[in-house]
């Protein structure tokens, strides 16, 4: 089974692969998502060795998810595929292709959930704000200020609309994970830069075309040229940082600005409930990695135990 190729599993799976794919379209998952998801159905198919996916139970879950940790890929690409392999019996579930969810018995790698988020602190963050550069500054560091202050994932700056601003009562509604719309306040400073950057918004090639950050070709700004203005910010951050020892050894994206945005929600005394909406997460677990304590917490609550000895 493993020299099939995808089209002699897209044959063999012909109907649960259609499911998936329309399933996943339907629920609002970005085609970067799709994409990866779809490649790690694919893996999972080629391990069932043409065996029926309606016929998988745990064990093969299992199996599958341990060859895959034995290939060595991190415990997050595995709890990845885990999460693809969820989404996949839960489209054969609701178009009933299949009457179980044997993905969900499996628990996922504990390793990465205990694992503290990487972040920026605060004046790390203005930094990498200003060192925003280019013939586009202003649109570059309004999208870097709304992941960074606001919280939005890349994918939601990418369907950020005109129509979805509402520049008088200071907030923004971001169309996010699962279809669900949450609304963000922002900022002061962030309102102002985003006010600049529609004021120099380059005029769409395509009549109606609502997308608030616009790319050079008058097209609506890609996933991937946000990605390119955080990475090529972040080269600049680090460089400027020179040979500080600590930013060597991390690795910035824009999904560690969203991490900055949580933990400084958290650390300024904001209940969890109300970072769970405002990252719009569906549930209240995946917000609580944000409450990690920090190194310098912890060594200042060391010191304070010297005025008891």
């Amino acid at each position: 089974m493993e020299s099939w190729t995808r089209a002699e599993l897209t044959e063999h799976y012909t109907e649960e692969i259609e499911a998936f794919r329309l399933w996943m379209s339907n629920a609002g998952y970005t085609v970067y998502t799709e994409r990866n998801y779809m490649g790690d159905l694919y893996s999972f198919l080629r391990s069932l060795q043409g065996k029926r996916v309606q016929d998988a139970k745990k064990l093969q879950i299992v199996s599958y998810l341990s060859q895959v940790k034995a290939a060595g890929v991190s415990d997050a690409t595995r709890n990845r595929k885990h999460c693809a392999l969820i989404s996949f019996y839960r489209a054969l579930n609701e178009f009933d292709l299949a009457e179980t969810n044997p993905a969900l018995q499996v628990k996922k790698s504990k390793t990465e959930m205990n694992r503290a988020p990487i972040y920026l602190e605060p004046q790390e963050l203005r930094s990498v704000v200003q060192l925003t550069d280019g013939k586009y500054r202003e649109r570059n560091m309004a999208v870097l200020m709304l992941m960074a202050y606001g919280g939005l994932r890349v994918s939601e700056v990418h369907r950020l609309n005109l129509s979805d601003y509402r520049p008088d009562r200071g907030y923004i509604e971001v169309f996010g994970k699962g279809r669900k719309w949450r609304t963000i306040p922002l900022p002061e400073p962030v309102i102002q830069q985003l006010n600049k950057a529609l004021q120099e918004r380059k005029q769409p090639r395509r009549a109606g075309e609502d997308a608030i950050f616009v790319s050079q070709q008058g097209r609506r700004l890609s996933i991937r040229n946000i990605q390119l203005i955080a990475e090529q910010t972040f080269a600049r951050f680090q460089q400027d940082m020179g040979q500080a020892t600590t930013m060597r050894k991390r690795s910035y994206s824009c999904h560690k600005l969203r991490h900055s945005f949580a933990t400084m929600l958290v650390r300024s005394g904001t209940d969890i409930r109300t970072v769970q909406e405002m990252l719009g997460h569906s549930s209240i677990q995946t917000t609580t990695v944000y409450t990690h304590v920090s190194d310098k917490q912890k060594e200042e609550a060391a010191q304070k135990l010297s005025m008891w000895m």
